[in-house]
């Protein structure tokens, strides 16, 4: 039974050293950390922007579908539409993935590129060198023929 045990343990174990349940679980909590940070640029940049047409709150901004609507929270009465709300949500997003991309997409693929394209002239440089290389070998094969054939001849 204790063999059975150590096999669960050592597949456990083995499953959380993997990189990938590594690489997600450090993507999770950047994620995390990252979306306080997007909420307070929300808060403090966006909405007061917003704020300054209208109020500050994006979610008091609401349509009446089915009147009255009168009150707040719990006891609001009527059939609201919460636009306010989603437009914030939208906001939100749409700056994490311009943060997202401008800050670690983009950079990343130029990097990436920059390293491919050294990759490739390096390899085209030694292309150029085995061309060279096969070209004299080919010089000397040629001179060696001719040598054989005048040789043969003059005896």
């Amino acid at each position: 039974m204790s063999e059975k045990k150590a096999s669960v343990w050592q597949g456990f174990k083995a499953f959380l050293m993997r990189g990938n349940v590594v690489d997600l679980a450090v993507a999770v909590v950047i994620g995390a950390a990252f979306t306080n940070i997007v909420n307070s640029v929300v808060k403090g940049i966006i909405n007061p922007l917003i704020g300054a047409v209208g109020t500050k709150n994006l979610d008091s901004y609401h349509s009446c579908l089915k009147g009255p609507c009168t009150g707040a929270g719990d006891s609001a009465t009527g059939v609201r539409i919460l636009w306010g709300s989603v437009l914030g949500a939208t906001l939100t997003f749409v700056i994490t993935a311009a943060v997202v991309y401008f800050l670690m997409v983009l950079p990343m693929s130029k990097y990436l590129a920059k390293v491919e394209a050294r990759r490739k002239a390096k390899e085209g440089t030694q292309e150029i060198v085995e061309l060279t290389e096969l070209e004299v070998l080919k010089e000397i094969r040629d001179e060696l023929v001719a040598q054989r054939g005048s040789g043969h001849n003059a005896r």
